[in-house]
């Protein structure tokens, strides 16, 4: 059943049960609302049910939210993700309807760029192999290729958003080149940063001994790392996706690693998820995984929490962060 935090009179938000403790001390200095927990898992005819005089919800990733939802809910004025992608939510829908959709903006930000950055030199040094290495006794073993250094190679960081100006200035401390793609970021922005623009992907690929994703998937991005430009990438590079399934092909990345045209890859977002047993990328010592946690730290969990209570609550008095809006233009 869910968890109530009942409150007379009060005003009545639902949040998912993954929602920290930093999120929710929020909520309990308000004794104007009444606080109601669900399961991530729940069913959605269960959560209809729930949304019923609900004005505000805070949701989890897979928590699917649109025009059923929003008709249960015919009083809901703000809808908020414990996170940064809304893959799950009907965007257009909500907009119709003046609801605005909260994101946490830079809550997690610092993590996934680290975790970007965490997988180039992973795979640069062979950290997982050499720790097998010693562990099994291969002490002077030297099969195989040396590790790497990073600095004086080229990275391309493609999305220049709120974790790409975070990964570029760390690629840059280990003495990396730095290039960035971004349609929606003008040249003279990237070079007021410090770091070189590369208006052609295509080009930039052909430079890059490391590609870093930071771009949401929609319909510009989806399968934008096919099998075509995967083969215009530099041979030996390295691919790491911390963005989104569905922007890299797959299977396409799969040959590209077995030919040896890429050194590797460190992927922590599937096209289907969570990913099967016996994922073909999971045979390939070459490639690092990591089960979509790009974003979840201590830290960051403590920061996504507090900002989703945050942009509810600012939603509802009236005083919203625009910054963290999906479509701020329902705020008037």
């Amino acid at each position: 059943m869910p968890e109530t935090e009942a409150r007379p009179n009060s005003t009545r938000v639902l949040i998912v049960e993954t929602l920290g403790e930093a999120g929710l001390r929020l909520f309990r200095q308000r004794p104007d609302i009444e606080v109601v927990r669900y399961r991530p898992t729940i069913a959605a005819p269960e959560f209809r049910a729930l949304l019923a005089g609900a004005v505000g919800v805070a949701l989890g990733p897979n928590t699917r939210f649109a025009d059923p939802e929003l008709d249960a809910a015919p009083g809901m004025k703000v809808v908020a993700r414990l996170g940064v992608g809304f893959d799950a939510v009907d965007v257009p829908a909500l907009t119709a309807r003046r609801v605005p959709l909260m994101v946490v903006g830079i809550a997690n930000a610092t993590s996934v760029a680290e975790q970007a950055f965490y997988m180039m030199i992973e795979i640069a040094k062979r950290g997982a192999e050499l720790d097998r290495r010693v562990k099994q006794g291969l002490w002077h073993d030297r099969k195989g290729p040396l590790p790497r250094e990073l600095a004086g190679h080229t990275v391309l960081v493609v999305g220049f958003g709120r974790i790409g100006t975070r990964l570029a200035p760390r690629c840059r401390a280990f003495g990396m080149r730095v290039l960035v793609h971004d349609p929606y970021v003008s040249p003279e922005a990237i070079r007021e940063a410090g770091y070189e623009p590369a208006p052609d992907l295509d080009a930039a690929l052909a430079e890059a001994d490391h590609v870093s994703l930071h771009c949401p998937r929609n319909r510009e991005t989806e399968g934008m790392f096919d099998a075509a430009r995967l083969a215009r990438m530099k041979p030996g590079a390295v691919l790491v996706n911390t963005a989104r399934g569905g922007i890299v092909d797959e299977a396409a990345l799969h040959d590209a690693l077995v030919s040896g045209h890429l050194a590797g890859a460190g992927i922590d977002v599937f096209v289907e998820e969570p990913a099967k047993a016996g994922h073909p990328l999971m045979a390939l010592p070459n490639v690092v995984l990591s089960p979509h946690m790009a974003g979840v730290t201590e830290e960051s969990m403590a920061a996504m929490a507090a900002a989703t209570a945050r942009n509810i609550l600012g939603v509802l008095d009236g005083a919203p962060n625009r910054d963290n809006a999906v479509n701020p233009e329902v705020l008037g």
